[in-house]
C-alpha cells in the first residue's frame, strides 16, 4: 500500500511470509466463554489453507443447517492454521464433535444463549514464520517489536480491505456520490495490464468502448457478478437498477474500504508522531473505549506517553464527531481529495453510515521471537497479540520492511474492523 512506517530508521530483516499455510498462525481470543445452556452450539474449529466461508459452508452441509444459522466473529486467512469461535443453531454439541472434514477438525463444543456476531472476540493471537531470512536477524527483529511495544503500530487497514485490484475505496467514493455510471465504469470497464486476463481484458475494454453486447461475449462464465450486473443494465438501459441489483454486502463492503482509505491516509500524514495528541484531537482511551476531545494539552501529552489515550481518526459517517484545530484541517483535505463530506453519508436505506473514530495506534502484547532452521529453511518466528480489527500484516511490514506475501481474498483478521456499531464513537468529558 506504499503507506509509511513508524520505524523507517530501522533495518528490516526481509524474507517472505504464507510460504506455507502452516507458517502462519491465528487464534481468536473470545470476548466470553459460553454459559452452558441455550439454542446455539459455540463450538472452536482449527482448519488448514481454507477460507472462513468455506468452512461454514462444508459445516453447514454436514450438520444440515441453513448456513445464515452459523455466526462468526471474525474473518480468517485462507492459507493460514487458523482457529475461530463459530456459533450453529439447530444442532447438538455431540452432532458437532462428530464432524469429519478434511483439513478441518473441531476442538470444542458447548452450548450458548446467542449467536455469535461479527466482532465478539477480544482480539487475535499471531505466530507468523519469515522465511528465507538469517535467523540471527532475529536480533533486529526484537529492537523493532521493542520500539513497536513502547510507541504503538500505526492501526492502518491491512491491503486486503481494497481488494485484488486496489480499488474497493474507488466503488464506495462513488456510492456515497450516487455516480452509478462511475461505480458500473469500475466493475465492467476500468482494465488492468497485469491483473486482467485476454479474455476480462477485452470484456473490459468493449465495455468502455459502450459495446455491451460484446463486452458480454467476453465475460467468462466465472464472472458471475459482472455478467448479472451488465445483463440488467443492458435490460433497463438505467445504471441506477443496474447498482441496486448488486448484493447489499458488497456494496457495504465497499463503503467500508472508502472509510478505511480515508483513515490510513490521515494516518499516513501523523505517522511521524502519531503516539501524540494535538489540540482538538478526539482521544480514545485505551482502557473504556470511550473518546474525548483534547483541551488540556500538556495533561493530556502525558497520558499518550504513558500509552493511557491516543489520537484518533475518522471512520466516515454523517454522524461522526470531529476534531478541531489542525486533526480538523488534515481530515478535511482528505475529504475533499474525494469529494465527500460527512453529511453525503446519510443517504435513506442501504448507504445510510453513522461512522465512529478509530485509534491511530494499537499496542501489541506478548511478544515472543525466535530464530532457528526446520526441514524447510530458515525462519523468524514473530509471535504477538492483537485487539479486534487489527492487521497483523502491517506489525510484519514494520519488521520485514517489505511484505511478500501470496494474494488471499480475505483478511488475516476480521472482516468488517471499521462497523461504526463495534467502533467507539460517544464523546466523554
Amino acid at each position: 500500500m506504499n503507506l509509511p512506517l513508524s520505524t523507517p530508521t530501522l533495518p528490516g530483516v526481509g524474507g517472505v511470509i504464507k510460504a506455507r499455510s502452516e507458517d502462519f498462525f491465528v487464534q481468536e481470543i473470545p470476548l466470553y466463554e459460553p454459559s452452558g445452556d441455550g439454542e446455539h452450539v459455540f463450538c472452536e474449529i482449527e482448519k488448514v489453507g481454507i477460507p472462513t466461508f468455506t468452512a461454514i459452508d462444508w459445516i453447514a452441509r454436514g450438520l444440515d443447517v441453513p448456513t445464515r444459522e452459523i455466526g462468526y466473529a471474525g474473518m480468517k486467512d485462507a492459507k493460514a492454521v487458523t482457529r475461530q469461535t463459530l456459533s450453529i443453531w439447530g444442532t447438538t454439541p455431540e452432532a458437532v464433535m462428530g464432524l469429519r472434514l478434511q483439513g478441518l477438525k473441531v476442538l470444542w463444543a458447548a452450548r450458548h444463549g446467542n449467536k455469535l456476531r461479527l466482532g465478539h472476540l477480544a482480539g487475535n493471537r499471531f505466530a507468523i514464520k519469515i522465511r528465507e531470512v538469517q535467523p540471527t536477524d532475529v536480533v533486529k527483529a526484537k529492537t523493532i517489536m521493542e520500539t513497536l511495544e513502547r510507541r504503538g503500530i500505526p492501526n492502518y487497514f491491512g491491503e486486503q480491505r481494497f481488494g485484488r485490484r486496489a480499488n474497493n475505496d474507488k466503488f464506495g467514493a462513488a456510492l456515497i456520490r450516487s455516480d452509478n455510471v462511475e461505480v458500473l465504469r469500475l466493475l465492467l470497464g476500468d482494465p488492468m495490464d497485469g491483473l486482467d486476463n485476454n479474455k476480462i481484458m477485452n470484456a473490459r475494454k468493449a465495455f468502455e468502448a459502450r459495446d455491451n453486447e460484446a463486452s458480454m461475449k467476453h465475460w467468462p462464465r466465472s464472472a458471475g457478478l459482472e455478467r448479472r450486473i451488465l445483463a440488467r443494465l443492458m435490460k433497463t438501459r438505467k445504471p441506477g437498477m443496474a447498482v441496486r441489483a448488486i448484493d447489499e454486502k458488497l456494496r457495504r463492503l465497499w463503503i467500508n474500504a472508502l472509510q478505511s482509505k480515508i483513515f490510513n491516509n490521515i494516518l499516513a500524514m501523523r505517522v511521524d508522531e502519531f503516539d501524540k495528541v494535538e489540540l482538538g484531537d478526539l482521544a480514545y482511551k485505551h482502557d473504556t473505549g470511550s473518546v474525548f476531545r483534547v483541551e488540556d494539552l500538556a495533561a493530556e501529552t502525558v497520558r499518550a506517553a504513558a500509552f493511557e489515550i491516543s489520537a484518533t481518526g475518522p471512520l466516515l459517517g454523517y454522524r461522526m464527531t470531529l476534531p478541531t484545530d489542525r486533526p480538523l484541517e488534515m481530515e478535511q483535505s482528505v475529504f475533499a481529495t474525494y469529494g465527500l463530506t460527512p453529511e453525503m453519508f446519510r443517504h435513506e436505506g442501504q448507504h445510510r453510515i453513522k461512522g465512529a473514530r478509530r485509534p491511530l495506534r494499537i499496542r501489541p502484547t506478548d511478544i515472543n521471537l525466535v530464530g532457528g532452521v526446520d526441514d524447510d529453511g530458515s525462519y523468524i518466528t514473530v509471535a504477538f497479540t492483537l485487539p479486534a480489527g487489527s492487521f497483523a500484516t502491517v506489525v510484519m511490514a514494520e519488521v520485514m520492511k517489505a511484505v511478500d506475501t501470496s494474494d488471499d481474498e480475505v483478511p488475516e483478521s476480521d472482516e468488517d474492523e471499521n462497523d461504526e456499531s463495534e467502533s467507539p464513537e460517544e464523546v466523554t468529558d
